[in-house]
Order: C-alpha cells, then structure tokens, then sequence
C-alpha cells in the first residue's frame, strides 16, 4: 500500500512538448524535450507505436518531475510522463484545459 504521505512525496506536474525524435537505439521509443515550470527536460517514453510525433508537439502532459534521473538504452530521462494502458493502446494523461505548465497535480 502507498501511504498518503507517499503519494505527496510524488511530484506530479503539467509539462509541454517542446520536440520529439526517434530513439537512436529503440524501435518503440521517443526521446521527448518536454518545458516543466520553465525548466527544459528530456524523457524517454516508450510511446511510439501509439503516437506520431508531430501529433505530440505543443502537448500538455502529466509528468513525475522528480524522479530519480535514468539512461534508457543510452538516452537520459529527467522525470516519466503518465499513461495509461488498454487493449486498444496507449493513452497520455492529458490536464482537460491549457495549463501553467510546471502546476502541481493533486
């Protein structure tokens, strides 16, 4: 079980998508620069088979902002953008209207 505490601890906050290119060393992944409270970061997502990457610029998603930083298959990720999963695909968590970006999800 996550606590309450735990989940507070969790830093959820609305990005945009600055630019997205294809994965030098992975079929189904992006490598995403996403604006977060006016700090540019790079994620890897592994998005591709679900999105194309001109329908993903200017996007406003939802991302954990402070992960701990990780190297997926030779690319930096700085924070993971949520999404959700069926039998019909992948879906990005999306805020309903234009947001700040860098506003807390609570």
């Amino acid at each position: 079980m996550v606590t309450f505490d735990d989940f507070k601890k969790m830093g959820l906050k609305v990005a945009k998508i600055q630019e997205v290119r294809e994965h030098p060393n992975a079929d189904k992944l992006y490598v995403i620069i996403i604006e977060v409270g006016g700090k540019t970061k790079q994620i890897v997502a592994g998005i591709k088979n679900s999105y194309k990457k001109e329908d993903l610029i200017g996007k406003q998603i939802v991302v954990v902002d402070n992960l701990e930083e990780a190297v997926l298959r030779g690319e930096k990720s700085q924070a993971m953008l949520l999404a959700a999963q069926d039998d019909q695909g992948v879906s990005i968590i999306s805020p309903e209207r234009q947001m700040k970006t860098g506003s807390i999800v609570k």
